[in-house]
């Protein structure tokens, strides 16, 4: 009874329900017992009338006020969950995507949404995460591989959204202009396909604090924090959170429009938009001339939140420094970065050792053993080609993602790095095999 009344959500009705089932049950006990032991004496007929009267208005009681285990917990919002089919479950190398739309979000910035090529469901992901897309660029004698950030949080998720500044040759230098997000304004179009791994990345903000949190970026650097902001919006809009975002002026500043809309639906999202060389036309469209500094943060946001910064290299460690000399402890500053500062070749470059042509890599928790290919950039990048899939996310020596413990051998790095490293770690997303053999906890 009490599990059939637990499934009535209107309480009238469940009282009323619990009232007459009640009621019944103790009247036809009442009478069977009558009839049984004295059928002819007038007052148990009142004892029985009495019973039956207390009984109906029991039930009535005990239907209001019992709820059920139905009501007792507490539905996980399904904008909370992401539930994928069997399909998505065991998607874990590269699926093919097709872009459904371009949209020049900036000056620099472009959005790709993609969708499956498959038509089935993709996995919903964390705030802050990544995709990492393999490129097939004509010229190249392998793909190219790219991570860039999911630049929007979708309800129902049925689009990954990339937004990819172009990035152009610096100038004075003699790098080449970047060759993935070139290529990606310029060649790719509505129709497309493009190859992409499952989302991916440890620069997440977990929705379920309440602590406030302080978004801060420049430039590109928005996408992850957009997405952030429109996941604490949507799921926890009780949580205080302050956007900070620097840009040079308007023409370069994207999605402008989508963070105010979204501020306006979120009275607990405060937004602040720096210019650093604002033009007349901008007047009205940016809070503050300058730049995002450490000494901005101080004047609008609370010292004991947790800040997530994105942006140029040089942009976050001034933040961070500052930060530090503010007082806000390491364990509550995150930060990401897709690039280092590009400098130009050396003039005079050592050669590296010599390394033997019959050099393996041991993958010792894969129980893998497999020799090096030379043709490969990284140790990462030979694992991925090996159907191993470790850990990464920048993919230039940074975030220190990818470090694992090295057991045995050396390996050499492409350039320096920049993420700490642990003893006895290496990372291999810049590194190469130094000796004949080396092996990874991997």
């Amino acid at each position: 009874m009490l599990e059939s009344l637990g499934r009535i959500q209107n309480p009238l009705v469940r009282g009323l329900t619990a009232a007459a089932t009640v009621g019944s049950i103790v009247t036809f006990a009442s009478a069977i017992a009558i009839g049984v032991t004295n059928p002819k004496d007038k007052a148990a007929y009142q004892w029985g009338v009495y019973a039956a009267l207390l009984a109906t208005g029991g039930g009535a009681a005990l239907g209001l006020a019992y709820k059920g285990k139905v009501e007792q917990r507490s539905p996980q919002s399904a904008s909370t969950l992401s539930i994928p089919n069997a399909a998505t479950q065991d998607w874990k190398d590269w699926r093919n995507f097709v872009v459904v739309r371009k949209v020049k979000e900036s000056e620099e910035i472009t959005s790709f949404y993609l969708k499956p090529e498959d038509g089935n469901e993709i996995p919903g992901f964390q705030p802050g995460q990544f995709l990492t897309i393999k490129l097939e660029i004509p010229g190249q004698a392998k793909p190219v591989l790219r991570t860039y950030s999911l630049s929007d949080y979708p309800e129902p998720c049925d689009t990954y959204r990339l937004s990819i500044k172009r990035e152009p040759a610096p100038r004075d230098l003699d790098v080449p202009p970047g060759l993935s997000s070139n290529f990606m304004h310029d060649r790719v179009q509505e129709g497309s396909v493009i190859s992409a791994k499952p989302p991916s990345g440890k620069f997440v903000l977990d929705v379920r604090k309440s602590s406030p949190a302080v978004l801060v970026s420049n430039g590109v650097g928005i996408t992850p924090t957009i997405a952030m902001a429109k996941a604490c919006s949507r799921l926890n809009p009780n949580r205080p959170i302050w956007f900070l975002h620097g840009a040079r002026d308007g023409r370069y500043h994207a999605f402008r429009d989508e963070v105010l809309h979204l501020a306006e639906q979120n009275p607990n999202l405060q937004v602040h938009f720096a210019y650093s060389r604002p033009r007349p036309e901008d007047e009205g469209q940016f809070h503050s001339t300058g730049y995002v500094d450490t000494a901005l943060i101080q004047s609008l946001a609370s010292q004991d939140a947790e800040f997530f910064l994105c942006g140029s290299p040089p942009f976050m460690n001034a933040i961070r420094k500052g930060l530090q000399e503010w007082g806000v402890p390491d364990v509550r500053v995150y930060f990401e970065s897709f690039m280092k500062a590009r400098t130009a070749p050396a003039v005079s470059v050592s050669p590296a050792p010599a390394l033997d042509e019959r050099a393996e890599i041991v993958f010792a928790k894969s129980d893998r053993t497999l020799p090096w290919e030379s043709e490969h950039d990284s140790i990462l990048e030979f694992a991925e080609a090996n159907d191993l899939n470790p850990d990464y996310s920048c993919r230039a020596g940074i975030c220190g993602t990818c470090m694992c413990r090295i057991l045995e051998g050396e390996v050499e790095y492409q350039e320096e790095p920049t993420a700490a490293i642990a003893e006895g770690s290496v990372l291999i997303c810049i590194s190469k095999p130094k000796t004949s053999r080396v092996v990874l906890e991997l």
